[in-house]
């Protein structure tokens, strides 16, 4: 009978311990998972120039949404306006969700949304909502800062 009790108390025990366990898990998604769901969402959506929405966005249109969508942070609508906001970082020290600025041509600015491993997402106006790699030599040329809005730990 003692067998029987103690076996019955050492099952108990494990069981009790892992069930407190298992609700003590927090299921967090990274800032990367949660920016790629978005891209997934949206991929290949064509670029309409003032575009917000699933007919078509434009660069800033894209990213406001993607960020309200992902983080419940309203950006402002304008390119120029999202690169007045958030602090400025190195482009060595880039993390998932901050800001990238291009600057095409002398009256066209552009903004995307790093998203890891040299890779950001945007609205393009040749390939609509797409990835592209900093390190490519058309963005690499355009390449101007970068700015981080979220808070890190």
């Amino acid at each position: 009978m003692n067998k029987f009790l103690l076996y019955f108390s050492l099952v108990f025990v494990i069981l009790l311990t892992s069930c407190n366990a298992s609700r003590n898990i927090t299921h967090t998604t990274s800032t990367k998972q949660k920016l790629e769901v978005q891209y997934q969402l949206y991929k290949g959506i064509p670029y309409k120039y003032g575009g917000t929405d699933q007919r078509g966005f434009d660069c800033s249109g894209f990213t406001q949404k993607v960020y309200n969508n992902t983080f419940n942070i309203q950006l402002p609508r304008t390119t120029e306006a999202m690169s007045k906001i958030g602090n400025k970082i190195s482009k060595r020290k880039l993390k998932p969700g901050d800001l990238v600025f291009f600057r095409p041509t002398r009256k066209y600015r552009h903004v995307g949304i790093f998203i890891g491993n040299n890779t950001f997402i945007h609205s393009s106006s040749s390939k609509g909502v797409s990835k592209s790699k900093l390190d490519n030599p058309y963005w690499e040329k355009k390449y101007r800062y970068a700015k981080r809005i979220l808070k890190t730990k």
